[in-house]
């Protein structure tokens, strides 16, 4: 029962966060918001809103390793286990930004976790701090593509995710995303306790693992699928910037409702897999400019060399 809980958390999640982007993408276009504020607001909260409820259900409920462990999984599994079968399939071209805005982005909002985690706590002010950083940067990057004319989503591809439907059902798919995220969340958090005090698991290690992965699935299957279409503007900026999003929106917000507790487990031992991967993705995009198929063996490499102890740690 508790892994059916637990399968149908994520589940229930992935379906909510679906809906609720089509939902609010359909009204937003009714209202003719333009598709660069749509893809700044709604379409990157409503990915990322699986996370964040986890999260916040988890710290509000006592929980704290559910949510930290699940958002440094799931950095290390987007950029090791995601972009790593990805490029097997298909090799991805880097762009300029990605090198120049998105990873040093990552790269200080992950140092930035790290060190104020040191203290065993992210505090309110501290997640304030994360949460004016993104909208600084998300304000920023509106600004910029303004100037040079470029929108973040094209009225096509907002358009399909719409699937032009009448008002009462985008009315649905939001009300159903919002069901979906509120009872996946409840699931997913009570299946993961139920199955660590069973088996004497850490919560932790469920969440860095199970629950990282879960929440993974939807990045791993929209790369995996546009890679064998040889969609080649597919971008390691997509799964940069979710990371980004993971560390400043997940635990920013959720720091703000209540103070995160962080495990000694997670500072010593998973942060520095989260540091690494980050750190080990800058040359393997740098040189070439392109992420092959043997850059992508590596990072798959790093990614089960974590796995691995993960599972030592803990049994």
């Amino acid at each position: 029962m508790d892994y059916i809980l637990l399968i149908g958390g994520i589940i229930a999640l992935l379906i909510g966060g679906e809906a609720l982007v089509r939902g609010a993408v359909g009204m937003a276009l009714r209202f003719r918001v333009s598709t660069l504020v749509i893809g700044m607001t709604i379409v990157s909260f409503g990915t990322s809103a699986p996370e964040l409820l986890v999260s916040l259900s988890s710290v509000l409920e006592g929980y704290d390793d559910v949510a930290v462990g699940a958002v440094v999984g799931s950095n290390i599994s987007n950029l090791g286990l995601v972009l790593g079968i990805t490029v097997l399939i298909f090799p991805i071209a880097v762009s300029k930004n990605t090198i120049k805005i998105d990873w040093p982005l990552m790269i200080i909002a992950s140092f930035l976790f790290y060190f104020l985690a040191l203290d065993g706590e992210i505090s309110f002010f501290e997640g304030l701090l994360f949460v004016i950083i993104l909208i600084s940067f998300s304000v920023w990057l509106v600004v910029k593509s303004r100037k040079e004319g470029k929108e973040l989503y094209t009225s096509e591809e907002l358009e399909s995710m719409a699937d032009k439907n009448p008002p009462i059902k985008d009315i649905a798919f939001i009300v159903l995303g919002m069901f979906g995220l509120y009872f996946g969340a409840e699931w997913l958090v009570e299946g993961v306790i139920n199955i660590a005090r069973v088996h004497y698991i850490s919560e932790k290690f469920i969440s860095v693992t199970a629950v990282a992965f879960g929440t993974s699935v939807p990045e791993l299957v929209t790369s995996s699928i546009a890679a064998y279409r040889r969609e080649t503007d597919i971008s390691i900026g997509n799964l940069i910037g979710s990371n980004v999003f993971n560390i400043l929106a997940i635990l920013g917000i959720t720091a703000l409702a209540e103070p995160v507790q962080i495990s000694e487990s997670i500072i010593s031992s998973d942060v520095y897999f989260m540091l690494g991967v980050s750190l080990l993705v800058f040359p393997l995009m740098y040189f070439g400019r392109k992420i092959d198929r043997w850059k992508g063996a590596i990072l798959l490499l790093f990614y089960f060399l974590y796995i691995y102890f993960a599972f030592i740690s803990e049994f």
